[in-house]
């Protein structure tokens, strides 16, 4: 008997931050793009939402309107016929989502490819928290610079 263990695959941060979306307020990542990562159809990846459809709170994932799913695809530039067709918009699964997921998916592959997903959203909120303290201290500067600039101005 031969292993016929499957290849997981490592995916770059990079391509992972890339199918992170703001929709609602939220960060999401649509059921299309996580299918593609898990290696498993669409199709079947949310039959086992709906499977499991208690272990997904509203709070972990949400059907996008016709109209948020054609505004998110004239910003990303995907024409109407790179959606496969679709006949409903997709679901958009937030971070506790996307790690539920990996639960009722239930393989290696799944659990991996969450890792990497969560290490992504992580890093990029420390991020975006690193360019906000960056950005408060210039804040901070441009204030300092344009109180000194009046006290030149009223010197003079």
């Amino acid at each position: 008997m031969g292993n016929h263990k499957k290849e997981i695959i490592v995916y770059d941060t990079n391509l992972i931050q890339k199918k992170i979306y703001m929709i609602r307020g939220v960060r999401v990542m649509l059921d299309e793009d996580l299918a593609i990562l898990y290696d498993v159809e669409t199709k079947r990846l949310n039959e086992q939402v709906k499977r499991n459809i208690e272990r997904f709170p509203e709070k972990f994932i949400f059907r996008l309107s016709k109209e948020e799913y054609e505004n998110l695809m004239s910003q990303i530039a995907i024409s109407s016929s790179g959606n496969g067709g679709r006949r409903k918009p997709p679901y958009a699964f937030t971070e506790q989502g996307v790690a539920m997921l990996s639960a009722v998916l239930s393989s290696e592959t799944a659990v991996k490819v969450c890792i990497q997903i969560i290490i992504t959203i992580v890093n990029s909120l420390n991020d975006l928290g690193k360019k906000w303290f960056a950005f408060s201290k210039m804040d901070k500067t441009a204030f300092a610079l344009m109180d000194n600039l009046k006290k030149v101005m009223a010197d003079e």
